[in-house]
């Protein structure tokens, strides 16, 4: 079904902000069964089932707004070159036509409608069904074979197989006597990536269209040819009902159902799908967007950033990022080795901002990295900032140390110091993705007086610092450990 854009109300946005759990995206991000994320022209762009899809500034805030001639359900998207291909089925999935189904393929140079040059190419058809063989021409997704440039089309639902055919890329026509390839069954709305020498087919698993009582999830399984076999961990084969889970349910959304793959950049990796029902917004079907892990070779769907109190710990050698502030030693004497054992056992009192803040300067406080003790100069606190925008599936964060607003900054030196007071000033606003391998990089929204892109590093065991991301050092890794 077509999604309608519903306006939030105020209210309930900033509940949103402020619960520290939210998944979904802000704004109106209504969508049912998303194709792959574009970005074209400095915005994000995402079709669904219907005629229309998603539009976002940053990759945070969605609303109603791209276009798509068809109809259809579930759409796929991919850039070839300096077009899109948008590929869809029509009817199929006991919509209308019952399992009639057909794919089309159509080209633009721009997926912006405000463009002179926003026009779709005509449908193509590269795929059918008649509703009585073993497939339901629905649900397609998009790969174009990074290793020797082929395109290939996946299709179908619970009604027979998952097949497989061969594109041209440069017509997105079927290739002239390509015949169909079955490649798994028990699944629908599948989608192709190749990563590392493997291939892997995801699928969604489970009833959808029943809101918070739709079951739908995410499996996998994998090949070194992109025909298959596709089996999962335990070896069993997606043509026999194989596959390993990689997104479920959880928390407030249920029935997680289409993915979709983004990368940004080496090691920084996002997926998106839709949720079946958000039950925070009414239970509605909304995009969901979450950083995209890979361990052992498996992609793994990663967990958005959750607000709290932390301890930043550095990857490279697990030390802790902390003021530099004089160190208060905790009430008691030195311990000897042989205490007695008739002295009374009393707890010791954890060492409170209280017992240290007026020891503390007044002003800008650098930073370093130390030994973590537990104390008050070590714990920061995370909060997501209304209003002051995003990136592809998260918000901008305030970071300041626990109890105070002292905040964590960007220098125009390209260093981090903190200062007394959060102003929502750029450099005081901080980018936090979860990388492939389960660390995160911390990146100052701007640096003062400069247009890169600095990320927190750790320069030595002691030094944090602003520089390059690099995925192959642990000096621009971190984690954050809730004690």
């Amino acid at each position: 079904m077509e999604s309608k854009n519903i306006i939030l109300g105020a209210i309930a946005l900033l509940s949103m902000w402020f619960a520290g759990t939210a998944t979904a995206q802000i704004g109106t991000p209504f969508i049912h069964d998303p194709s792959t994320i574009m970005e074209c022209e400095g915005k994000y762009y995402t079709f669904g089932t219907g005629r229309g899809g998603l539009i976002s500034e940053d990759g945070w805030t969605w609303h109603g707004g791209a276009e798509r001639p068809g109809g259809g359900a579930a759409p796929d998207a991919i850039k070839i070159g300096d077009r899109y291909l948008i590929v869809y089925g029509a009817t199929g999935g006991g919509l209308g036509g019952g399992h009639n189904g057909r794919i089309l393929t159509m080209w633009n140079k721009t997926l912006d409608p405000n463009s002179p040059d926003f026009k779709f190419s005509d449908p193509i058809l590269v795929a059918q069904s008649d509703g009585i063989e073993d497939n339901d021409a629905i649900d397609p997704g998009l790969l174009l074979d990074p290793n020797d440039g082929r395109l290939w089309c996946c299709y179908g639902t619970y009604f027979g197989f998952i097949r497989l055919v061969e594109l041209d890329p440069q017509t997105g026509k079927r290739v002239e006597g390509n015949k169909a390839i079955d490649i798994a069954i028990d699944c629908e709305a599948t989608d192709l990536e190749y990563r590392d020498g493997w291939y892997y087919l995801l699928g969604t698993h489970g009833t959808c269209c029943d809101g918070a009582n739709s079951t739908y999830n995410i499996v996998v399984g994998r090949s070194r040819n992109v025909t298959g076999p596709y089996l999962d961990n335990m070896g069993r084969d997606m043509l026999k009902g194989g596959g390993k889970m990689v997104l479920a349910a959880g928390g407030r959304v249920i029935g997680p159902g289409h993915f979709g793959r983004v990368i940004l950049e080496e090691g920084v990796e996002k997926m998106s799908c839709h949720y079946e029902a958000d039950l925070d917004q009414a239970g509605r079907s909304v995009l969901g967007i979450r950083p995209l892990l890979w361990k052992n070779g498996w992609p793994v769907a990663g967990e958005n950033f959750r607000e709290g109190t932390y301890e930043i710990e550095s990857e490279r050698r697990g030390y802790a990022l902390e003021l530099v502030v004089d160190f208060v030693r905790m009430a008691g004497r030195m311990r000897g080795f042989a205490p007695s054992s008739e002295e009374p056992i009393k707890p010791v009192p954890s060492q409170e901002l209280a017992d240290v803040i007026n020891t503390w300067p007044t002003g800008n406080i650098g930073v370093r990295i130390g030994d973590y003790m537990t104390r008050p100069h070590q714990k920061w606190t995370i909060t997501a900032v209304p209003d002051a925008g995003g990136y592809l599936g998260g918000p901008y964060y305030k970071i300041v140390i626990a109890g105070t607003d002292r905040a964590l900054a960007a220098t125009a030196d390209a260093e981090v110091i903190t200062v007394p007071e959060f102003t929502g000033a750029p450099e005081q606003l901080w980018r936090i993705d979860q990388l492939t391998d389960g660390t995160y990089r911390i990146m100052p929204k701007s640096v003062p007086g400069s247009n890169e892109k600095l990320a927190l590093v750790s320069i030595g065991d002691s030094t944090p610092t602003l520089a390059k991301f690099d995925m192959n050092s642990d000096n621009s890794k971190w984690n954050f450990r809730d004690h």
